[in-house]
């Protein structure tokens, strides 16, 4: 158990110079578009170490560490859990990014730069994570530290299945996100890490689970075992797919590609009780009375 101490420590650490990251950013950096890129980085920064290191603990845990798959889905849920109260307004996402393009919550500019902070950010997590594993602190970094340069793909699939997954995650994860984006984050940040818990339990044995191109690209793209045009079709195209998918559903239309809602009637919106339809009927049949009163009477001599 001293390897998951130690990996529960590494956590804690990362947690803690991401929120000092963010801190700096507050007070160097301007509250606009700097600082939000400055979140997007520190959020896919603690995401990639946190997910890397995590990993570590599911392929080697229950045999070089004596844990079994229960410890590690209660990590992830708490990880998942801190990662959604910590992000302060971050997405380290970028279908969340894209999906915020779509509702015109953001410009074309500012989704590329979010994009580019979280691809660097990922990359960043990525290369720090591996150099902590070089300083061999436990067994279970020695030896991941020995097999990290073979790693293998983590499709264990057909390409189509692992694809549909994919996007099946993301569909789920980003319908969630629009119905519950107005709630407090009491009920939100459990309900997101419950999915992500789910969704990585059911799908992790067949693509590992990312449903994030930044995170999947910096964890798996360069394994060997499948092809480059191979990860784009599971860790891009079927994330985006389930984005778009899930926001169609659940806005009926793309605000930035399409107005017209495809799914559902708008007359209920504008349509008037019945019940102050017939008071309103009710108040004008005095009214009438008093007008015809009128017309109708003659002058007497």
């Amino acid at each position: 158990m001293d390897g998951l101490n130690v990996s529960i420590a590494f956590f804690f650490l990362a947690f803690g110079l991401c929120q000092v990251l963010r801190w700096l950013s507050k007070r160097l950096l301007s509250p606009g578009t700097h600082g939000c890129l400055a979140r997007e980085f520190a959020g896919s920064f603690q995401l990639c170490m946190s997910c890397l290191e995590l990993r570590m603990l599911i392929d080697i845990g229950p045999w070089g560490g004596g844990f079994g798959l229960d410890v590690v889905l209660t990590l992830l849920f708490l990880l998942s859990a801190v990662h959604g109260t910590s992000l302060d307004g971050a997405s380290a996402n970028p279908t969340v990014s894209l999906q915020e393009f779509l509702l015109l919550e953001s410009s074309l500019a500012a989704t590329g730069a979010k994009l580019l902070a979280q691809g660097v950010g990922a990359g960043t997590g990525w290369a720090l994570t591996r150099l902590y594993w070089s300083w061999e602190l436990t067994q279970l970094h020695f030896i991941q530290n020995l097999i990290a340069p073979e790693c293998s793909s983590s499709i264990h699939t057909s390409l189509p299945h692992a694809a549909f997954l994919e996007g099946s995650c993301s569909f789920l994860l980003h319908l969630i996100l629009l119905k519950l984006r107005q709630s407090h984050p009491l009920y939100r940040v459990p309900a997101l890490a419950a999915t992500v818990t789910f969704l990585t339990y059911a799908a992790g044995p067949y693509t590992g689970a990312f449903f994030n191109p930044a995170l999947a690209t910096a964890v798996t793209f360069h394994c060997s075992g499948s092809s480059f045009w191979a990860y784009i079709q599971v860790y891009w195209l079927g994330p985006l797919a389930g984005m778009l998918a899930a926001l169609l559903l659940f806005q009926g239309n793309i605000p930035r590609l399409f107005q017209k809602n495809l799914l559902y009637s708008q007359k209920s919106k504008y349509k008037v009780p019945k019940a102050k339809v017939t008071a309103q009927a009710e108040g004008d049949k005095p009214q009438k009375k008093r007008k015809g009163g009128k017309s109708n009477a003659e002058p007497r001599a």
